[in-house]
């Protein structure tokens, strides 16, 4: 196995005499493309070795209502939105690719979103697939302090969804 080459300020050193100067052999994507696989001559003792390049994400960091900065923690994306989900139609996979989705989506706006854009994009997403999950997350999230704010909001969801057909006889 030869070891991979170690990073010091802006040059990589040869992990077999230290030096600085290389040349870049061969290039190629690696990891599915996440990464650059590298093999790089050093021009001091001549033996090759293996670098990869990645990009460097951009922690993702949440503003919450209170004014606290917290990191984006996708587990508790996945835990909301399972919990209003429970004891309905929804696959596990179905749940993680959403709150993948949501990230993806916040991560393209910049690296701090508002708790509030996080809730919009989950009640979006909610409301298309499943309208009793859509419900109970709207009660948490919108803060439901009576029957009224349910029938409220079942009207709303009433007016924006399509009626379901129904079989001919």
């Amino acid at each position: 196995m030869v070891p991979r080459a170690v990073a010091s300020v802006g040059r990589v050193r040869c992990p077999y005499c230290s030096g600085v100067e290389d040349r870049v052999v061969d290039s190629r994507l690696a990891e599915d493309g996440q990464a650059i696989r590298r093999r790089r001559e050093c021009a001091q003792c001549t033996r090759r070795y293996t670098t990869y390049e990645r990009l460097e994400e951009q922690p993702l960091r949440v503003l919450k209502r209170s004014g606290e900065d917290v990191p984006f923690a996708r587990e508790k994306l996945v835990a909301g939105i399972s919990h209003a989900v429970t004891g309905r139609p929804v696959e596990d996979a179905t749940v993680e690719a959403m709150a993948l989705e949501i990230e993806e989506v916040l991560r393209g706006e910049g690296p701090e979103v508002t708790s509030q854009e996080i809730g919009l994009a989950v009640l979006e997403r909610l409301k298309a697939l499943d309208p009793v999950s859509y419900l109970r997350f709207a009660s948490v999230y919108k803060g439901f302090e009576g029957v009224e704010d349910f029938e409220r909001e079942v009207t709303l969801l009433q007016k924006t969804t399509a009626p379901k057909s129904r079989p001919r006889r």
